[in-house]
Formats: structure tokens, C-alpha cells, sequence
């Protein structure tokens, strides 16, 4: 108990001496996690909402498959990327094995199905509130997406947070692309499950308080934008 005591009063003297170590894992993870979410956005809403707009064979198929794969597992992902980028691999000559890059993309696959499919369900409710209207503006299919996403901005960031939380808090892929290594590819959550294995309790502590603190600001932030959204919507 006294040495549970100790380093939770360790964690939290890093926390509040702006630790290096600490700060630099922080910062990788935001970037990592900033970079993925920014990437599956830019993809996922138009595809999203283009699905959600238009009418083709097999569609009820794709959202099904757009759907499953919100829940794809970690370790699936993680190992599609390295094998993608592996030396054997078709992307092997790009040499971005165990760099913060795997790790975006590792973690872009993870996200970008969530945004897509939450998309598909905003700008499929958005679309027949509106669909007469865009109609009778004669406007065209990309210019329709276009206003659409920007009536459905709140929901969609909302989304966005979402995808954020997935890629903040992950670590089967990271850890399978990136490889854990020490100030370059280590992040919050491989560091916490590494410095737990080695006995280190107040580094893995003091980033999981981080995290926590990430993840619930994350939360709040989407709760907000939600309520928010439904006052603005009733007014």
C-alpha cells in the first residue's frame, strides 16, 4: 500500500514538473492521434455521405460492411499495416516500418470507419429532410455533399471526437507497427503497458491520468456539442 502511496505521489510530481520523458510520449500520442483522425475525416465524410446520397447495386451491402468494421479489431489493423509496409510488402521501399507513420496509418484504418459510417448515418437523415429543397436548386451531386456536410458540421465533429477517442486510447496496432520504441514510436499506451511490465508504477501512472484526463475532456467536449446541437435544432 505504501508503495502503491509513493508512486501515485511520483506520477503526479511529473505531472507537475513537466516531466520531459512524459511530455515528449504525450505529444506523439496527440500527434499520432490528431494526425489519424484528420486523414480518416477528410476520407470518410464525403465517402460517407456519398453513400448515404446515392442509390447503387450492393449498397446495403457496403453499409453493413462499413458498420462491422467500426468494431474491427486492434491487432487485425495493425497487422494489415505491417504487413502492407513490411520489407516483403508492396509498401516495403517507403521504409516506414516503426516510424509515427505506420502508426497513423495504423491507426487511420481504425478510425476511418467509424467516420464513415456515423457520416453515412448524419447526411442519410440530413438528405431526406432536405432532399426537396436541393432539388429544386438543381444542385449537382458534389455541390449537394458539400452543403450537407456543412449542415451536419456539428454532428460530423462529433463523430470526429468519436474516432479520436478510439485512436487515443488504442494499442494493439500502434504497438505491432511502431514497435515500442523508446523517443520514437512510444506512445501513452504502449509506455503504460511497458513501464507497468518493468515496475515502473509512477511514469505508467502519471501518463494514465493523461489519458484519462484526454479522454474525459473528449467526452465532455462531444456531450456539449450535443446538447448544444439539440438547443440550436429546437430554437
Amino acid at each position: 500500500m505504501n508503495d502503491l502511496g509513493a508512486s501515485f505521489a511520483t506520477a503526479f510530481r511529473l505531472l507537475l514538473s513537466l516531466d520531459p520523458d512524459l511530455l515528449q510520449i504525450v505529444g506523439l500520442s496527440l500527434y499520432v492521434s490528431v494526425s489519424a483522425v484528420a486523414i480518416a475525416s477528410f476520407l470518410g465524410m464525403p465517402f460517407g455521405a456519398l453513400v448515404a446520397m446515392t442509390r447503387f447495386p450492393g449498397r446495403g451491402a457496403l453499409v453493413i460492411v462499413l458498420n462491422a468494421f467500426m468494431g474491427l479489431p486492434p491487432v487485425v489493423a495493425g497487422l494489415f499495416v505491417y504487413l502492407m509496409l513490411s520489407r516483403a510488402g508492396p509498401l516495403g521501399d517507403w521504409g516506414l516500418l516503426f516510424t509515427p507513420s505506420a502508426m497513423i496509418a495504423a491507426q487511420t484504418l481504425l478510425v476511418l470507419p467509424i467516420v464513415a459510417a456515423l457520416t453515412h448515418q448524419t447526411i442519410g437523415d440530413l438528405h431526406i429532410e432536405y432532399d426537396e429543397y436541393l432539388r429544386s436548386l438543381r444542385m449537382g451531386r458534389v455541390s449537394s455533399v458539400l452543403t450537407l456536410l456543412w449542415e451536419g458540421r456539428y454532428s460530423l465533429f462529433t463523430a470526429a471526437l468519436a474516432g479520436f477517442g478510439r485512436a487515443i486510447a488504442e494499442v494493439g496496432a500502434v504497438m505491432i507497427v511502431g514497435g515500442n520504441i523508446n523517443h520514437v514510436t512510444r506512445v501513452m499506451t504502449t509506455s503504460i503497458a511497458l513501464e507497468t511490465m518493468k515496475g515502473n508504477l509512477a511514469l505508467a501512472l502519471g501518463l494514465g491520468v493523461v489519458l484519462l484526463a484526454i479522454v474525459a475532456l473528449v467526452n465532455a467536449l462531444a456531450f456539449e456539442l450535443q446538447r448544444w446541437t439539440r438547443q440550436w435544432q429546437g430554437a
